[in-house]
């Protein structure tokens, strides 16, 4: 099982390695006169939070419903 996971975990990483290496160049920085910049101001501050808080929000059911289902100990 040990051997199976390694050789599973190099192949996965090897596929999104050579997926980088066929990636093409970024554009030059400024185009032309008018010094258009490289890029966007696409904000994605809210929608990481609202994912971040979803994941803490079903990790904190996961764990109570796992604490639930346990048995007491006296």
């Amino acid at each position: 099982m040990k051997k199976f996971l390694i050789i599973f975990s190099l192949a996965f990483g090897l596929m999104f390695w050579s997926n980088n290496t066929f990636a093409q160049a970024d554009p030059p920085a400024k185009h032309g006169v008018t010094g258009n910049q490289q890029g966007g101001g696409a904000p994605i501050g809210g929608g990481l939070l609202i994912l971040a808080g979803m994941g803490i929000a079903y990790g904190g059911k996961k764990m109570f419903d796992r604490n639930k289902s346990l048995p007491e100990k006296e």
